[in-house]
């Protein structure tokens, strides 16, 4: 398997995979034998072999995975990376003040030496990807407990990416498919140093803001900026300043030739989860019980925010990013109910259960497969009480509030068992205490305490919380809980830095009585002992069922196929644009333009504001060379490719491998589509790439960054001959 030497062979059994067109995250080095031809009878005009090629330059080689939460790729032979704004918001931030507002104002470096670092952001790209099925299911031992199989997987898998790269500077990981049947190998390579180039002021990155947010008809310049940078020995290197712009294998061409309806379009990138796979008893429980507990917690935590981020502009900076991305889910959740609601989601998997149960009954080797559905019910009714008490936990503690976790991080200086211990750990709290409360606010964090501990503690029941937060429940319970955060060091920058001036052996003292400290970790050690132990050891019983499930499942049907769930790795997932019609008599074409963003527009609004600069081009109508046949300027498209969380930033590419936009976000109607695909409701929302280079070139004035791009133009009409009178 070694790189020197591979030859990416497809080693996968085909009845694993669909062909199924408008739906599937398919894996790159599969599309020759699975979907080629179903690719280009929709209209794609290259072949497989130009999309993946595990030995020459192709397509996956300008595909990035952007800091491990988002997709990107590179635009440019000198290193370009575009990515959503979104994906690149916490860098942008990270750069932002009072002074220097670049979430405002947007930011665009006028060369080389202007471009920001950002600690900590990477770019990772796929060199090749190995079916290693046969060689995992060999090392592992017969009769493993599911706990012990999954580290025993990881292990193997560690095992096998060490030897492949032995020698090498390159990395990789071994992700399972469907649900533990099947296992692949992706070898890469990653770059430490991504440097902000650019990016629109948030009028434009995030108009619609919270409001449009999943929503379509959608007017957001939804892109950023950014440049890989390696070594001078073309390897990768952390930042530096004698580093050099990356010259990738391959970068995308940017077509403004546009788009029609039914149009060929295909989305590549690294799609985060999708579950299309449960059981009903699991989607029931998902819209009755487990998403609406989330959706009121988050609720309750953004109006707070929201109140506080309206009122002040220093910590509208602050929590941007905090509250972007707590109501990102929030509003997809709400969407996701009604998704799988008017769908008949849980009806569909029903029926879909009994023509399974039928045939297993059938087969041999299946029959006692025929009763896994009473078994799946057995074990969701058994785990719904932990389940919601973990997500109130992991949604208080780490997505609402700042303190719980961070109290937690005090846990090493209180339980220090030498004094050089003591030391060392204080050290390093003390090197993050800057970064920590940079984005903090005294006035926002106590409100959240104060709101959110309490509607936490009435929401779960007493048998999985922490005694002392029982013992505070009833009158006066908000009041307590006010006091607390008022008394603790851990709260409050300035009396903690004041601490931290005396001896570690005061520190740790004072810490352990801290009242913030000592709830913290009461309510942590409630739910590890009382409902973390639970919770996952019905899912490894649950996980045992799905294995068993998928198996079966692909055995009682040999004629259909199937895809495998997303999972972080590369995929391709392809369809045609169009719109689409929801609800009756509501119907949506597939593209907007300049004209419905101006439309919007709302003077001073926190979401629908617009810069002078841009409303004056428009009324203008200086759309230069971007506009379309129409004259219009094209904002944003739709389409129906399979996309999920992890394809933001991921390039939407037409039938010759042009990038025509970006992949940014999926209509609200149709984001149950990572449990239930509808293929009527399900579309995918791109930034078109004429708005983005309009955007550049004529709105921010940087044209100089085209200068390195490759650019398809439309073809120029020949005038008509003058006809002889």
């Amino acid at each position: 398997m070694k790189l020197k030497s591979v030859l990416m062979a497809a080693l996968i059994s085909l009845s694993f995979l669909p062909t199924k067109a408008d739906e599937g995250m398919w894996l790159p080095l599969l599309l020759g034998e699975l979907n080629e031809a179903e690719m280009q009878a929709m209209g794609m005009r290259i072949t497989a072999q130009d999309i993946y090629d595990a030995n020459n330059s192709s397509i996956k080689d300008a595909i990035v995975h952007f800091g491990g939460f988002c997709t990107g790729e590179m635009i440019s032979p000198e290193g370009l990376l575009l990515t959503n704004h979104h994906c690149g918001y916490g860098a942008i931030q990270s750069h932002s003040s009072v002074e220097n507002d670049y979430l405002t104002d947007g930011y665009w470096a006028k060369n080389k030496g202007q471009e920001l670092p950002n600690e900590g952001l990477y770019a990772m790209f796929i060199k090749y990807i190995v079916d290693v099925t046969d060689e995992v299911l060999q090392e592992l031992p017969a009769g493993v407990s599911e706990e012990d199989r999954e580290k025993l997987i990881q292990k193997i898998g560690e095992g096998f990416v060490e030897q492949e790269t032995e020698g090498t500077h390159y990395g990789g990981y071994v992700r399972s498919f469907f649900n533990g049947n099947q296992f692949f190998m992706f070898i890469t390579e990653t770059f430490p140093d991504v440097r902000l180039v650019g990016a629109p002021p948030s009028s434009i990155g995030k108009y619609g803001a919270d409001t449009d947010n999943w929503m379509w008809p959608r007017h957001t310049g939804d892109f950023s900026l950014f440049r890989v940078y390696m070594g001078p020995d073309g390897l990768p290197a952390e930042y530096s300043e004698d580093n050099v712009p990356y010259r990738p294998k391959h970068h995308l061409p940017i077509s403004l030739k546009g788009y029609e309806p039914g149009d060929f379009s295909m989305v590549f990138g690294f799609p985060g989860r999708t579950q299309e796979y449960l059981p009903s008893v699991a989607i029931e429980q998902l819209t009755a019980e487990v998403n609406p507990a989330r959706i009121e917690l988050r609720e309750e935590a953004l109006a707070i925010m929201d109140k506080y981020m309206r009122a002040d502009d220093e910590i509208r900076i602050q929590y941007a990013s905090s509250f972007a991305s707590i109501a990102n889910y929030w509003k997809k959740w709400i969407g996701e109910n009604t998704g799988l609601r008017e769908s008949r989601a849980i009806e569909r998997k029903r029926n879909a259960e009994a023509d399974f149960r039928q045939k297993v009954s059938e087969m041999k080797n299946f029959k006692d497969e025929a009763n896994i559905f009473a078994e799946y019910e057995k074990l969701y009714n058994k785990q719904l009480p932990y389940a919601l008490a973990r997500n109130y936990y992991v949604e208080l503690g780490f997505r609402m509030l700042k303190t719980p976790g961070y109290a937690l991080d005090w846990a090493d200086v209180v339980n220090a068992k030498s004094g050089e211990d003591r030391d060392e750990a204080i050290a390093k709290l003390k090197a993050d205490l800057d970064a920590h409360f940079k984005n903090y606010s005294e006035l926002v964090e106590h409100d959240l305490w104060e709101k959110l501990v309490p509607f936490y503690a009435s929401q779960v029941n007493d048998t999985y919380l922490a005694e002392s937060l029982v013992a505070l429940k009833g009158e006066n319970m908000d009041a307590k809980i006010s006091s607390m955060f008022y008394d603790s060091y851990i709260t409050q920058p300035q009396k903690l830095k004041e601490l931290l001036e005396g001896s570690p052996k005061k520190v740790a003292k004072k810490i352990s009585k801290d009242p913030i400290y000592q709830l913290s970790m009461d309510m942590y050690s409630a739910y590890r002992s009382k409902v973390y132990g639970e919770y996952y050891g019905i899912e490894a019983e649950l996980d045992l069922l799905h294995r068993r499930y998928m198996k079966a499942l692909m055995a009682a049907f040999p004629d259909s196929t199937f895809y495998p769930d997303a999972n972080s790795t590369l995929r391709v997932t392809y369809g045609q644009v169009k719109g689409f019609a929801p609800k009756d008599a509501v119907s949506y074409q597939h593209y907007t333009t300049m004209d419905g963003l101006v439309a919007k527009y709302v003077p001073g609004d926190y979401e629908f504001d617009l810069p002078k600069r841009m409303l004056e081009l428009a009324n203008e109508r200086n759309y230069g060379q971007y506009a379309n046949e129409n004259g219009e300027l094209p904002i944003c498209f739709i389409a129906a490719n399979h996309t999920t969380g992890g394809n933001s930033g991921s390039p939407a590419l037409d039938a010759d491998g042009n990038l025509i936009g970006l992949n940014f976000d999926r209509a609200w109607e149709g984001t149950m589509s990572d449990i239930n695909y509808d293929v009527r409701r399900c579309r995918n929302i791109m930034v078109d790439a004429r708005y983005i280079l309009w955007t550049v070139d004529v709105f921010a004035g940087a044209g100089y960054l085209l200068d390195e791009m490759t650019l398809v133009r439309k073809p120029v009409e020949e005038p008509e001959e003058a006809v002889a009178e």
